[in-house]
């Protein structure tokens, strides 16, 4: 079979709420794809709390969450179904991932795939990075299969989400990393003056740079860690946030302070090469005043696709590891996650 009907399913860590994704993939010489429908379901205020609360729940509590938010995801996709005459062979779930500590060789994205196939009826796929942290690797980011199948055309394939991250080619080798924490710190530091975003960065255009935090920031160990590479939610709670919040100066000013570092880790990654089409997804690409900087410090061509490109194509891609792991093909490559080989990941529940 190289023609597939697939659901694609992500839930990012700024909390924005739950992306689904209807396409068809078609396998010919190469892989290609067509979006059906895309919808955003956002989270209520009850959801945002319990899964920014999870990590503190008992063993117990956490399994019962677990079952429960996949049923609501479940549920959900079954909403984002009705009445349409396509239906689809197979649903890949990314899940919200809770923990992620590679370094402990563990990794966790709650919502049960087997709850996820019993509430929908349909083939599920879910539990995507554990095997590449079982094999040493950083279980992150796994979209770069699908920007080398599916965004060739790229030199660079760059999201700004929760966090930004990385793909490209070099060497005849796919490389990929995380790169900086993006939209879930400006969130964060929005939310403490009752704004859920910065829309298109309208605060921290009125700020102004304190060059000391930004020289902190600019400092931190991570980035000049060899890759592989990725970042979770412990890293920025342990080690980026206690930098914010040492210094008592307004949150236009620390998101001005946070844009030109976000800008400057995203060039350092784009400083070897010049010209060369730099492909911008993810929530940060709305960010009007971010991408302004982000062009300030690079030389290449900054492209900003459709919108339904920019708010799913990492959903889609799911879909598409979906395809890769029901045909027992490498989807999650060693050269980006640093494991002891290639593999095919993912728990298939019927």
């Amino acid at each position: 079979m190289d023609n597939y009907t697939a659901i694609g399913v992500m839930s990012g860590t700024s909390l924005d709420g739950l992306d689904i994704v209807l396409a068809k993939f078609i396998k010919n010489d190469n892989w290609s794809f067509e979006i059906l429908d895309s919808k955003t379901y956002n989270y209520s205020e009850k959801i945002k709390s319990q899964l920014s609360l999870a990590e503190n729940l008992s063993a117990q509590n956490f399994l019962l969450f677990h079952n429960n938010y996949g049923k609501y995801i479940g549920e959900l996709i079954n909403v984002f179904l009705k009445n349409k005459k396509t239906q689809a062979d197979i649903i890949a779930s990314h899940g919200h991932t809770i923990f992620h500590q590679p370094e402990n060789n563990f990794t966790f994205q709650i919502g049960n795939g087997a709850v996820i196939a019993t509430e929908t009826g349909i083939t599920t796929v879910s539990d995507f990075r554990t095997l590449d942290v079982a094999l040493n690797g950083q279980g992150a980011p796994l979209v770069p299969i699908g920007d080398e199948l599916l965004f060739s055309e790229y030199d660079y394939c760059l999201n700004i989400g929760g966090f930004a991250n990385i793909s490209f080619q070099k060497n005849n080798e796919r490389l990929a990393f995380d790169i900086c924490p993006a939209n879930i710190i400006t969130n964060y530091l929005c939310e403490k003056i009752n704004r859920s975003y910065d829309n298109k960065g309208g605060l921290g255009r009125s700020g102004i740079i304190n060059k000391k935090l930004l020289s902190e920031l600019n400092n931190i160990k991570f980035y000049s860690k060899q890759r592989p590479k990725s970042l979770g939610k412990e890293w920025l709670v342990n080690i980026f946030i206690p930098i914010i919040e040492k210094y008592n100066i307004s949150i236009s000013d620390k998101l001005r302070t946070l844009y030109e570092h976000i800008a400057e880790q995203i060039a350092a990654v784009l400083e070897d090469s010049l010209n060369k089409k730099v492909l911008i997804t993810g929530g940060g690409a709305y960010n009007e005043f971010l991408i302004e900087r982000i062009m300030q410090h690079t030389q290449n061509k900054i492209i900003l696709p459709s919108k339904e490109i920019i708010d799913f194509k990492e959903a889609l891609i799911f879909a598409f590891l979906g395809i890769l792991r029901a045909r027992n093909e490498i989807n999650t490559l060693s050269s980006v996650t640093g494991a002891l080989r290639d593999s095919s990941g993912g728990i298939i529940n019927y």
